[in-house]
């Protein structure tokens, strides 16, 4: 692999991408025949190697630190890169988590018998290649690799800058463990140089990718999917919104705001927006309490109203992913107010609802058009582990082949299989 990397980085940027491509098109035949047990061996193999290899994880990432903060990286950016030694825990256990999930290789969706006699059968088959295109966040190396090789498919992963050598450790942790259970190594390749013509070559690679997850800010979300002349399976933004109904707990709806805007302010599923049915009384508590936590709230001027100490918001407010410990907060008509507010500024990203009325939740969950709506529940469980998949290799907005989290289901294609009887057509 060592020997591979240092021929590919002396070629143009096509060539490079071309030759891993082609290693890793090799891997994923090899991949696509083995039984689950198999590649399950070769993941919880991966997560040994990934504890064992924590020092050295660790060692990597402080100098990826060191750098960002040099580079004047926000606070919210180092939070995404940074690693400590529960996080490198939580990655080797994803890890093994994906192994334990049921395989979708060959599952079969459903069967028919065609008016001809022949039995069909819609079957699950990998995808082939993916690229995986991400910023900042080195748990994605692990993530992205476990999901791809346990569906079937082989990865190219290509890091930003900012995470090159945390990934470097992780990628070499992760194929040795793959070595030593006996799995084609060229299964999770790493494009190792940070140099930008690279994404423009795997953008390109059409043919020899055959899907791209781009992860990472609105930039190069955007140029990816302006770029690509590859199917691209993403999410532009997420500006997520929680609508506090006149039916809310007063409790219940300031434990909701606050987590969901500040656990962790700077991953996709963070609140960016909050809306609040003018009717409910207790508003101003529930501002002051998100203020409190240590968020910058920008207010409409009904909000501005009940608390005057909050910023005014613009009109860029309400379409900002701030990814920051920043809201934007509007009281609303009701129900009414908070499905028009979201149709006109939301991202199809997740959206939530805090509410005692049922009829309000069931309404608000059937009628906004997000991958994720969320009746009394924080807009930060929009992670595929806590959707019990393991992991994710991204979450999709779209509205075609998966949406929402995706992991294993959402790295696979299907099949038709017809077993006839000697069938010939007229």
């Amino acid at each position: 692999m060592v020997a591979l990397s240092a021929m590919t980085e002396m070629m143009p940027p096509e060539a490079q991408i071309a030759a891993l491509a082609a290693g890793a098109r090799t891997a994923s035949l090899a991949l696509g025949k083995l039984p689950s047990v198999a590649k399950a061996d070769g993941l919880r193999a991966a997560a040994r190697a990934i504890r064992a290899a924590a020092p050295s994880i660790l060692a990597a990432n402080a100098q990826d630190m060191a750098n960002g903060a040099a580079r004047g990286l926000s606070g919210a950016m180092l939070d995404r890169l940074r690693l400590d030694p529960a996080r490198v825990e939580a990655m080797a256990a994803g890890v093994e988590a994906v192994a334990a999930l049921n395989d979708p290789v060959g599952a079969v969706i459903d069967t028919r018998t065609a008016p001809s006699g022949i039995a069909l059968a819609r079957v699950r088959v990998p995808i082939g290649v993916i690229g995986i295109i991400y910023e900042s966040r080195p748990n994605v190396t692990a993530d992205a690799a476990a999901l791809c090789v346990m569906s079937g498919n082989a990865v190219i992963l290509r890091g930003g800058s900012e995470a090159a050598m945390s990934n470097a450790a992780i990628h070499a942790a992760f194929v040795a463990g793959l070595a030593e259970a006996g799995l084609p190594i060229g299964a999770v390749q790493r494009v190792a140089s940070t140099d930008r013509a690279l994404v423009g070559a795997m953008l390109a690679a059409a043919g020899d990718i055959d899907l791209i997850v781009p992860r990472g800010g609105k930039s190069l979300v955007a140029r990816v999917q302006a770029d690509a002349r590859v199917p691209v399976l993403a999410h532009l933004d997420g500006i997520n919104h929680v609508y506090v109904d006149r039916s809310a707990d007063p409790a219940m709806a300031q434990a909701i705001a606050v987590n969901a805007k500040m656990r962790r302010t700077g991953i996709c599923g963070s609140m960016e927006t909050l809306l609040i049915d003018r009717a409910w009384p207790h508003a101003a508590s529930l501002i002051e309490a998100l203020a409190a936590s240590g968020c910058t709230v920008r207010g409409d001027p009904a909000a501005r109203t009940l608390v005057p100490t909050i910023e005014a918001a613009s009109a860029e407010d309400w379409d900002t992913e701030y990814l920051d410990a920043i809201a934007s907060v509007a009281l609303v008509e009701g129900v009414d107010g908070a499905l028009a507010h979201i149709a006109a500024h939301g991202s199809h990203h997740t959206d939530a609802i805090v509410a005692g009325d049922a009829a309000t939740a069931e309404r608000f969950l059937a009628e906004v058009d997000s991958a994720i709506v969320l009746w009394n529940a924080s807009t930060q469980y929009a992670d595929g582990g806590e959707f019990g998949l393991g992991a994710e290799i991204g979450i999709a907005t779209g509205r075609l082949h998966a949406r929402g989290p995706v992991a294993l289901e959402g790295l696979t294609t299907y099949k038709w299989i017809g077993r006839g009887t000697g069938q010939v057509r007229a």
